[in-house]
């Protein structure tokens, strides 16, 4: 075969025979792998989310709703006295919750209004406007009792009892016989739950103590894990029967704050004293009830701190 086909083949010369691997020093030999270091840096998303959950769950702000529950309305609308008002005052970070029940015969000034029961407020405020009930009856607790109210839950009573069927009842324990049931735990379903709210045996003070032990007992309810198979159906009824200005986003906030006082006895409920009012009859002879301020804010200071 000639010799051409062949690569031809050239030794290496003396010079390059002459470098080894002791020689390949400097950037002409690769250095070993250095180690990974974890920096302080890559952790800095997870750390920043934390400080702001905790700050979100944490922060010691308290939040005040007024809580109004809405009885025989005009059909089709909302326009209709409250029933029921309670303020609340809800601290997450000390899983606080305070409970003030306002006398629905209340006489106060409603701004633009005069002097009335402050119950009146909600139907002269939605007789205006659609929506604006709340808005005054938020306005007439700010102007009277001095607490920064902005948020409110407004509650239709008559639909608020299939809220309570949905979850198979509530258990209501009673230290004494009250609104025709014995001393103890008794079951309620939506409808019977609804009478007792409502019920004015003896006084107003006494329905107030009956609104109260209602809202705990609920809240007891919902925390009960076996009854937690029923929550999507309560809150289908629920979205019929309430509705509020309380931004989505507090919604978690609050609840865990609700949550942490029905958990560990957070839970500061009060119904004024007698003593703190003054049964009076108007002009027109409504029997209605002065307040005396100065039994009254005291207790208001002591709940929601100076405002």
């Amino acid at each position: 075969m000639p010799m051409d086909e062949y690569e031809t083949y050239e030794p290496p010369s003396a010079e390059t025979r002459s470098i080894t691997t002791r020689d390949l020093v400097g950037d002409t030999q690769p250095s070993p792998p250095k180690p990974i270091r974890r920096r302080w840096g890559c952790s800095k998303p997870a750390i920043w989310i934390a400080v702001l959950m905790a700050a979100y769950f944490f922060a010691p702000i308290r939040t005040n709703v007024l809580l109004l529950g809405i009885d025989r309305a005009v059909e089709g609308t909302a326009i209709g006295r409250s029933d029921t008002m309670i303020l609340l005052g809800i601290q997450p970070l000390s899983g606080q919750v305070n409970m003030l029940s306002i006398p629905r015969d209340l006489w106060v000034p409603i701004p633009g209004f005069g002097e009335s029961r402050i119950n009146s407020a909600h139907s002269w405020g939605e007789g205006e406007q659609a929506g604006g009930g709340p808005r005054l009856a938020a306005a007439a607790v700010r102007e009277n009792f001095g607490v920064n109210v902005t948020y409110y839950l407004r509650v239709r009573l008559e639909e608020f009892a299939a809220v309570i069927d949905a979850l198979g009842g509530i258990d209501i324990t009673l230290e004494r016989e009250a609104a025709g049931y014995s001393a103890g735990t008794q079951h309620l379903d939506g409808a019977q739950a609804l009478a007792f709210v409502r019920n004015r045996e003896g006084d107003d003070f006494f329905r107030q103590q009956h609104q109260q032990l209602f809202i705990l007992a609920l809240g007891k309810k919902i925390i009960n894990p076996t009854n937690w198979i029923r929550i999507p159906g309560a809150l289908v009824e629920l979205a019929k029967a309430l509705d509020t200005n309380i931004p989505v986003w507090s919604w978690p906030r609050l609840f865990f704050g609700m949550l942490r006082a029905v958990l560990f006895g957070g839970f500061d409920n009060v119904v004024l004293p007698r003593e703190a009012v003054t049964p009076w009859v108007t002009a027109d002879g409504a029997q209605v009830l002065l307040p005396n301020w100065d039994a009254i804010l005291p207790i208001v200071r002591d709940l929601f701190g100076i405002l």
